[in-house]
């Protein structure tokens, strides 16, 4: 399962929809070292000039890797991360996210990032089973 949803908030759901700032804070509970990464990518672009900011470092564990690969998986909580952070993500392997600015997709560093060219080129044995 992806996320430890509230009794409260599968009622909500169950009855219509629900607001993006409880899913979103659903996420942050159950996929927190995802969430982090994501909310510290956004900071860090924030706080530059660059196009994107992104990360190099394996997760400490299978868990936190299980973490990203879920939340970057998914549509709806790859959407709201992109909209509650006001960034848009990118994904590489099993780790390296990238969060690059709002309607980033299109540009040149973006289409680089998410190339078939840069997956084959950041790739190496020990991602093979991630």
């Amino acid at each position: 399962m992806s996320l430890d949803v509230s009794p409260k908030l599968l009622l909500e759901a169950e009855r219509g929809d629900i607001r993006e700032e409880d899913f979103v804070d659903t996420v942050r509970t159950s996929l927190p070292y995802a969430y982090d990464l994501i909310a510290a990518l956004a900071t860090e672009l924030g706080s530059t000039e660059a196009e994107f900011t992104d990360n190099q470092t394996p997760p400490p564990s299978e868990r936190e890797r299980g973490e990203l690969l879920r939340a970057l998986a998914s549509d709806a909580i790859r959407g709201s991360l992109e909209r509650h952070f006001d960034v848009t993500l990118a994904f590489q392997n099993c780790h390296r996210v990238a969060a690059f600015r709002p309607g980033a997709q299109g540009t040149e560093k973006h289409a680089r990032f998410t190339s078939t060219r840069s997956q084959v080129l950041n790739q190496s044995p020990e991602f093979r089973d991630c």
